[in-house]
C-alpha cells in the first residue's frame, strides 16, 4: 500500500490495529510458554494460557506498555488529523486504497466492525464510482427503469468489476447496460461479516433504492460473483420474509462462480484448527487459524441464513447443518461455473473447478437431493481452462450473459 493512498483517518485505525496485533501475538507467546511449563508439572496463572510469578509479570507489563503506547499514538494522530487532511492529495477512493481495505475487511472485517474501527467498511450502493445519496439521486435522464445490481465476492470491491483481457477493459455490467438498457448499481460491502448479515443489509438497501429511484423501477436483475451470490440469495429470503416490495420486481439472478455448497479451502482451514489444537505446544497457535473472518468460515458449506451459523462455534469441526434454501420461485436463475481443466480432461480433473470453487458447488449440485439448486440445463454454462478470477474478465462470460438476459430469452428456472 503506497503512502499516497492512505487517508488521515486510516493512520489512526492502522495504529489501533497494530496495537491489537501486538497484544494478540503476546498472548500467543505467553500461551506457548505456559504450555511448556505445564508439561513439566509447574503451575500456571489465573487462566489456562497465562504464566505466573515473574514471567507472568513480564507478560503483563508488555500488554500494559503496548496498550499505553497505542493510546498515546492514537491521541497524537487525533491531534494531527486536521493537518494531515490538508496534506492529502490522493482521491478519497482510489482503486489502490479500495483494494487494500477490501482485502483487509475480507480477512478480519467482522473484528473491525465489532471494534468500530475506521477501517471497517459498511454496505453502500454506488453508481459511476459514487455512493448513492437518497436525498440527491441521479437525474432521471441518466437512469433507466431496468436496474442491474452488481455485487462482488470475498475481499474485493465494486471497482474490480472492471478487469483486463488481452489489453482491453472488460466489464460485464457495462456491456449489459450498453446492449440491453440496464442501469448498473454496484454494491460495496464488508465481506468479513456473516453472509446473512450482509443479506439483511442488502435487502434494506434495495428497499431504499426502489423508494428513491428517479423513476418507477420495472425490473431488477442481479449479477453476482462468488460470495456475492450467497449474499444475494440471503437478501432475497430476508426480503420475502419481511414482505418487502422489491422481490416482486426481481427478474434475473446470474451467478458467476458462486460457492453455493461451499469451498474446500475453507474446510481445509477448519482442519488446521483441529490439528493445531491437538498438542499442548501447538494449541496456542490455533488462535492464528482463527483470524479468519466470519465471512470466510461461512464459505465452508455456503451459509446463507442466520440459523446456519447462530449458536454454532465457528471453528469447531462439524458436518454440514445448513437449512436447505432453494432458488427463488418466479425468477430466472443462471449459473456460470469454471474449471481450470480442459474440456477433454479426466472428469475428476474437471470437477476440481476454478481453483477456489468446485464445479458441483458453482452449479448448485449436491449429493443430497433436498440441497440441490435446480438450474435449467440451458441456464448453466461451464467454461474450461479458466480460473475463479478470470470469470470477471472473460469475453465468453459477457457473451453468455447477453444471450441469457436479452428480452427475447424466455428460459425459465424449471428444467
Amino acid at each position: 500500500m503506497q503512502k499516497k493512498h492512505l487517508q488521515a483517518s486510516d493512520l489512526r485505525a492502522i495504529a489501533q490495529l497494530l496495537t491489537q496485533g501486538t497484544l494478540g501475538v503476546t498472548r500467543i507467546t505467553e500461551g506457548v510458554h505456559q504450555s511448556v511449563w505445564r508439561t513439566l508439572g509447574l503451575p500456571g496463572g489465573a487462566q489456562v494460557d497465562q504464566t505466573r510469578g515473574l514471567t507472568g509479570l513480564i507478560y503483563k507489563s508488555i500488554n500494559g506498555i503496548t496498550q499505553t503506547i497505542g493510546r498515546s499514538v492514537d491521541a497524537a494522530l487525533h491531534k494531527l488529523q486536521p493537518l494531515l487532511e490538508l496534506l492529502e492529495s490522493a482521491p478519497a477512493d482510489s482503486p489502490q486504497r479500495a483494494a487494500v481495505l477490501a482485502a483487509l475487511n475480507g480477512v478480519m472485517g467482522d473484528r473491525l466492525a465489532a471494534e468500530h474501527s475506521l477501517l471497517a467498511m459498511s454496505m453502500s450502493l454506488r453508481m459511476q464510482g459514487r455512493v448513492l445519496n437518497w436525498q440527491a439521486m441521479p437525474a432521471i435522464s441518466s437512469v433507466t427503469s431496468k436496474v442491474l445490481i452488481v455485487i462482488h465476492g470475498l475481499s474485493m470491491n465494486d471497482l474490480q468489476w472492471t478487469a483486463q483481457h488481452q489489453g482491453h477493459e472488460v466489464n460485464h455490467a457495462t456491456a449489459l447496460a450498453d446492449a440491453l438498457g440496464y442501469t448498473p448499481v454496484y454494491v460495496r460491502y464488508n465481506t468479513g461479516l456473516h453472509t446473512s448479515q450482509n443479506g439483511h443489509a442488502l435487502a434494506e438497501q434495495l428497499t431504499q433504492l426502489i423508494l428513491h429511484w428517479p423513476m418507477p423501477v420495472a425490473e431488477i436483475s442481479v449479477l453476482a460473483h462468488s460470495m456475492g451470490g450467497l449474499v444475494t440469495r440471503s437478501a432475497v429470503q430476508v426480503a420475502k420474509q419481511g414482505a418487502m416490495a422489491w422481490p416482486k420486481l426481481l427478474k434475473n439472478l446470474a451467478f458467476l462462480g458462486t460457492p453455493h455448497h461451499g469451498a474446500p479451502l475453507e474446510r481445509a482451514g477448519n482442519w488446521v484448527d483441529v490439528i493445531l489444537g491437538s498438542t499442548p505446544f501447538s494449541r496456542p497457535f490455533a488462535k492464528l487459524g482463527q483470524l479468519r473472518s466470519a465471512g470466510i468460515t461461512d464459505l465452508r458449506y455456503g451459509h446463507v441464513l442466520d440459523q446456519d451459523w447462530q449458536g454454532h462455534a465457528r471453528f469447531r469441526r462439524k458436518p454440514d447443518s445448513r437449512t436447505a434454501l432453494p432458488l427463488p420461485e418466479g425468477v430466472a436463475c443462471f449459473a456460470v461455473a469454471a474449471t481450470t481443466a480442459g474440456k477433454r480432461s479426466l472428469l475428476a480433473d474437471r470437477l476440481v473447478g476454478d481453483g477456489l470453487v468446485p464445479l458441483h458447488s458453482a452449479l448448485g449440485q449436491h449429493d443430497e437431493p433436498a440441497r440441490c439448486l435446480i438450474f435449467a440445463p440451458q441456464s448453466q454454462c461451464i467454461l474450461y481452462r479458466m480460473n475463479h478470477m478470470q470469470l470477471l474478465s472473460s469475453p465468453l462470460v459477457t457473451q453468455q450473459l447477453l444471450a441469457w438476459l436479452k428480452p427475447a430469452n424466455l428460459s425459465s428456472n424449471s428444467p
